[in-house]
């Protein structure tokens, strides 16, 4: 009997609709859940029988921190318990944790925002602030499982997290007791990495997933151009499921093999067709066609 693989779908899609009737939406496309947080004026277990009204269960939600600079350490902290803690109350034992940082001004004096998806080798953090990020994550990451929650480290354009180098630098520097990986593909595949190559080499700590597609041709003309964050997104590069060049087929092979089993969670997050419902129909009948 094959692990159980839960098929999620991102609220990001939908802009400025109510809640109830994005859940309702995500419903009707066929998806099992949608993440779920800390929210304000609403409980864990009032966040639970809200999605269960439209048939969801709450997936892995996000937590994001600037873990390089030493002042917000405490705070990181702090929050992360709390969050570990909801998340916990959700009846979820993975979340997604990645960094903030699109306003970091690389020594080249242009924000990682602005570099988006055409970062330089002397673009990320130095070598201290580096170290000092993957310290303070893998306390993050020890905090939440003491809640019972893995952190998995979710990589994020315009971030000092962006390449596939400075991902698998933060895997090396971080204790693999404490983190775990939800990469995302889009943005993997944004930032010029090896989905598939990336996948299959760290399958073993891949606990969740952001399963998100790219427009080739859009990534590379905006790369030769020079587009920050906001001008890629403009200009439409984020695509469904199956409209693009990664292979989910061979991804999802990969993760049976190691075994994997909990959320995946299609997002993406601007959509060119005519609505954010038919963007998530269009993704979820792709997985089902490759069998989840």
């Amino acid at each position: 009997m094959p692990a159980p693989i839960f098929i999620g779908c991102s609220q990001i899609t939908w802009k400025k609709v109510p809640l109830e009737q994005v859940l309702q939406e995500i419903a009707q496309a066929g998806y099992e859940g949608a993440p779920a947080g800390p929210s304000a004026g609403r409980t864990a277990a009032q966040t639970i029988e809200l999605y269960a009204r439209y048939g969801l269960r709450p997936a892995p939600g996000y937590f994001s921190a600037d873990y390089w600079k030493p002042e917000k350490t405490r705070e990181i902290l702090d929050r992360a318990a709390e969050v570990a803690r909801v998340t916990r109350e959700l009846g979820l034992s993975e979340i997604f944790v990645a960094c903030g940082g699109g306003d970091y001004v690389t020594r080249g004096g242009r924000t990682r925002r602005q570099l988006s998806g055409h970062v330089g080798p002397g673009d990320g953090l130095s070598d201290d602030e580096f170290k000092r990020f993957c310290d303070v994550l893998s306390r993050v990451g020890g905090v939440m499982l003491r809640e019972g929650v893995k952190a998995c480290y979710h990589n994020h354009v315009g971030t000092p997290i962006e390449t596939q180098e400075e991902y698998e630098r933060m895997i090396e520097l971080s204790d693999p007791a404490s983190v775990f990986l939800g990469p995302d593909t889009g943005h993997l595949a944004w930032a010029g990495g090896d989905v598939i190559g990336f996948c299959r080499k760290y399958a073993s700590r891949i606990k969740t997933m952001h399963l998100k597609e790219i427009n080739e041709q859009v990534r590379q003309r905006g790369r030769d151009a020079g587009w920050d964050y906001d001008t890629f997104s403009k200009n439409g590069i984020f695509a469904e499921l199956g409209e693009g060049p990664t292979d989910f087929a061979a991804l999802l092979r990969i993760l049976r093999s190691a075994g994997f089993e909990g959320w995946l969670i299609a997002e993406t997050d601007v959509t060119q067709k005519p609505t954010a419902f038919e963007s998530a129909r269009i993704s979820r009948e792709h997985l089902r066609r490759l069998g989840v």
